[in-house]
């Protein structure tokens, strides 16, 4: 197959021995080199196509350490964004992270318990969960009482390691809210 066809006007020239160059051979240069970026970018998707894509997520059930040493009261894990309470030999995870757009909550201390009533119960409740990006409002049980969150707070699991004895929680598996774990 011949791609160039010599032409009349691509006859040397006078005295310098290059051919001038025509607007056709150039167009027909620039054509061809279209269509070779073209394939090598067909090959390259095709090659890139044989290479799965990988996602690195972090692992959803970790350890945190020892019962004894963890601090009485709250523990906030920030990396996992996951609030840890310890109440005398009972352990229990709440997540941080909003139902409505996953901002971060913060534990609010109250200045007086609070008496609410949740599910039926009344109850006296120490601090609340707040969220700075819209405004909800959670109890202490992680139940959503104000702004636009349209759900509590997860409960995830915990449970003891049975090689070390240390404190492992699970994010990939929520629990009710009345979980403890006893240790």
């Amino acid at each position: 197959m011949k791609l160039f066809k010599k032409t009349e006007s691509q006859t040397p020239a006078a005295g310098n021995g290059l051919l001038p160059e025509t607007r056709r051979a150039f167009l027909q240069k620039l054509g061809l080199g279209s269509l070779l970026a073209g394939l090598a970018g067909f090959g390259w998707q095709s090659f890139r196509a044989l290479i799965p894509n990988v996602l690195y997520e972090p692992p959803q059930k970790f350890k945190i350490g020892l019962p004894a040493n963890l601090a009485e009261g709250v523990t906030f894990l920030e990396d996992k964004r996951l609030y840890v309470f310890k109440e005398g030999k009972s352990f229990y995870a709440i997540s941080a992270a909003c139902t409505h757009l996953g901002c971060t909550v913060k534990y609010t201390k109250l200045n007086q318990p609070k008496q609410v009533t949740i599910g039926g119960e009344k109850q006296t409740i120490p601090f609340e969960f707040h969220c700075p990006c819209h405004g909800s409002k959670f109890y202490a049980d992680g139940t959503n009482y104000a702004g636009p969150a349209p759900r509590p707070l997860q409960w995830h699991k915990l449970e003891l390691s049975p090689d070390d004895g240390q404190l492992v929680i699970d994010l990939g598996s929520e629990v009710e809210q009345n979980f403890r774990l006893t240790v």
